[in-house]
């Protein structure tokens, strides 16, 4: 009996260090919001579809795909595991199901390249607003 509470607290204790690190982290300062979660890449089938601000989709462009931040805006990415950042333009959104599995941006291939996780298909993130158009 005795044994088998603590075989259910280990479970219970380890499942929720899984879920959390699946979740995206949203923190606020005082001028913009950071997000850490994971980063994707665009499959290569969606190349010319529609976005969600009605261009094209291009691998070729430093562009993301984000439910954090407004469309229009430019976004910082830095890859935590080797400190490599870029700035992409954030011109779609993802399925709201990527976000629960802890995406915090879907990037272009160009993007993804840059950062240097093409051959992992995943890799954690820090995502914070640069520059937002739509206030200007």
């Amino acid at each position: 009996m005795k044994y088998s509470i603590l075989i259910i607290m280990a479970l219970v204790f380890c499942t929720n260090i899984v879920l959390a690190q699946n979740k995206v982290q949203i923190k606020y300062t005082d001028s913009s919001k950071i997000v850490y979660g994971k980063a994707s890449f665009y499959s290569r089938s969606l190349d010319g579809s529609r976005t969600a601000i009605g261009t094209k989709f291009s691998h070729e462009k430093m562009t993301g795909a984000s439910n954090f931040f407004k469309l229009r805006s430019w976004v910082r990415v830095t890859r935590l595991a080797t400190g490599k950042s870029i700035i992409v333009y954030i011109n779609d959104r993802m399925p709201s199901y990527m976000a629960k599995k802890g995406r915090a941006i879907d990037l272009s291939r160009k993007a993804a390249g840059k950062l240097g996780f093409l051959h992992l298909g995943l890799t954690k993130v820090k995502v914070e607003e640069v520059f937002n158009d739509t206030e200007h």
